[in-house]
């Protein structure tokens, strides 16, 4: 039986979404607002938002823009105040903003280091600091932290990138094992291989292409659109048993990877071993 549509609805629910203006921001935030949400649309400049907000609005959802620099710790509590000041009190915090270097281990620079650490992980921090208050204090409350493949999986020349993504699987457990009390759930969302304006340029090299359809069990790199069904369901009810939890939308890549096996399968291994 399915369950009824209600238990993924949005309806009333405030959400704030970071680094809202572009790719998978942007589509978690118009995915929140179809389902009900009224939704304070983050970035760094109100300009890069009004497209975004005037598409939610045609849509019939509900959306205002807000300027946030998540890099900027000092910020955070205003900026969660005034994103409360557009809509009510937040249900829902979607922590999506990051930023990435990819550059192999010699080429690491300290000022890139400090960027990517202080928006990855010390404004995720700071900020749901300042929003899980209020959600403590009316005993409800989702945060969606967004992750990465790398929360869980090594690629090469994103040392610095990977560390954060790490460091996010463990803060998202942590803060679940703090906030549960106050019935708020903690997730991460964990993407794949994703094409957005950032990653545009890489996936489009052919030999990235090939090497994705090859490795990603699903066969082909995802688009945005892949993860509105997770984040919808991360930010409703229906997951008000799920916490701690870092769900991979990634086309099964961290489960693994087809064994070149002959095909038809059968016994390969010589007489007397274990295959």
């Amino acid at each position: 039986m399915n369950p009824p549509p209600a238990l993924f609805s949005l309806e009333g629910r405030n959400a704030l979404v970071t680094g809202a203006s572009r790719g998978i921001g942007r589509t978690i935030a118009e995915a929140l607002a179809a389902n009900g949400a009224r939704v304070v649309c983050a970035a760094r400049t109100i300009k890069d938002l009004e497209d975004l907000v005037e598409t939610i609005r045609k849509a019939g959802g509900q959306a205002k823009a807000l300027a946030m620099d998540v890099g900027d710790r000092d910020s955070l509590p205003a900026a969660a105040a005034a994103a409360e000041a557009c809509f009510g009190p937040l249900d829902i915090l979607v922590n999506n903003a990051g930023v990435n270097f990819r550059e192999p281990l010699e080429e690491i620079s300290g000022e890139h280091f400090d960027r990517i650490l202080s928006i990855n992980v010390e404004g995720m921090l700071f900020l749901t600091q300042a929003v899980a208050r209020g959600m403590m204090a009316r005993r409800s409350g989702k945060v969606i932290n967004v992750g990465s493949i790398t929360t869980g999986f090594g690629l090469s020349n994103l040392a610095v990138y990977s560390l954060t993504k790490g460091a996010v699987g463990q803060l998202t457990k942590a803060l679940a094992t703090e906030l549960g009390r106050h019935n708020i759930q903690v997730n991460a969302l964990c993407p794949g291989f994703i094409m957005t304006p950032m990653t545009n340029k890489l996936w489009s090299m052919p030999h990235m292409q090939e090497w994705g359809k090859r490795r990603i069990p699903l066969g082909r790199v995802a688009t945005p659109a892949d993860l509105i069904g997770s984040a919808v369901f991360l930010a409703s009810a229906a997951s008000d048993y799920v916490t701690g939890h870092s769900l991979f939308v990634d086309g099964g890549f961290t489960a693994g990877e087809p064994w070149p096996i002959p095909s038809g399968g059968g016994n390969v291994a010589p007489p007397g071993e274990i295959a």
